[in-house]
Order: structure tokens, then sequence, then C-alpha cells
């Protein structure tokens, strides 16, 4: 028992293999919270309109106030769903953990020697002023589309380096396995 805890504490995230080398992190861009800004600034801005036009009630200035609270409130449900949605890429696997409300959430692998190809898409002008695109990982199943990846050229040549790697490993533990047969 007391080996299990001594290899679960030298783990790097939740399902991690034995073996399995964490080779980076990535999460969305923060401006796939823009929502969530938003969600914050209107509550607020509404809130301030009553005290401007009735000026003499005092009371009506607590108004910005709850106007803020509320948007804060907004503003750290979308930060969670941001925060807690990450991209793990081990030398065997990517996966994926999607936030899903306060308590679910969504883990999609996929095995780095069963992609086909990796693509990235920068969408123009505000994608290359604030450093964020897309992402497509092509396998014979379907595809794996990341959305407002920060800097996506950067993660995309980390993935491929992943990728080539791990097919490299592929070669070499199918060609001892043919050796080993003979």
């Amino acid at each position: 028992m007391a080996k299990y805890q001594e290899d679960q504490a030298r783990l790097d995230f939740e399902g991690q293999r034995a073996g399995e080398e964490v080779l980076f992190v990535f999460r969305r861009h923060i401006i796939a919270m823009r929502k969530g800004f938003y969600l914050l600034l209107v509550p607020f801005a509404l809130s301030a309109i009553p005290p401007l036009i009735w000026q003499d009630n005092l009371i009506l200035f607590l108004l910005p106030l709850g106007g803020l609270v509320l948007g804060l409130l907004l503003f750290s449900y979308h930060f969670m769903m941001w925060y807690f949605t990450v991209y793990i890429v081990t030398d065997q696997r990517i996966r994926q953990v999607t936030q899903k409300g306060f308590f679910g959430k969504d883990v999609v692998e996929l095995r780095l020697s069963k992609i086909q190809n990796i693509s990235y898409n920068i969408p123009g002008f505000t994608g290359e002023i604030f450093g964020f695109g897309t992402i497509v990982i092509q396998t014979f199943v379907g595809d794996l589309v990341i959305r407002n990846v920060e800097h996506p050229d950067k993660i995309f040549h980390k993935l491929q380096n992943a990728v080539a790697d791990a097919n490299e490993q592929q070669g070499d533990y199918e060609e001892s396995i043919q050796q080993n047969t003979t």
C-alpha cells in the first residue's frame, strides 16, 4: 500500500501511467474568456446608470457595488471553466481535460502514435496581434480541434516533435518484436 502511495505522489496528473513522462501542458488563450469579461463589465456598467441619473438619492450609489459583485460571480464561473481546461502532452498521448460546469469534466485521450496530421490556423489580424489560433489534430477516427490556443505555432512545433518521437519509439518497439519472433 505504501509503495502505491509513493508512486501516486510522483505522478504529475491523475491517470498518469507508470513510466509516462509529461512533455508539456498548455491551455487556451485568455481571449477564450472574453464572455466572462463581458459578464463582469456589463452588470457593473448598467448598475452605474441609475446613480448618474438620480444623483440626489444616495442609496442608489450602492447599485454599482451590487453590479460589481454580480459581475465577479459571473466572471469567476468563466474563469473556472478556462483555468481547469488543460491539455497535457506526454511521451505517449495527448489528454484533453475540459471542465463542464462546476462539477463535471470531460476527458479525451489520443495516442501520439495514432496522429496522422497536425495543422494550425491563426484567424487574421486579431489572432496575430493577440497570439491565438486553432490547432487541428487529425486521426483515422476524426479530428480533435483545439480553439483559441495561445501561441499555436509554438504548440504546433512541440506537438510535431512529440509525435515524431512517439512514432520513432513505436517503430523501435515493433522492430524489437520482429527480431524476437525470428
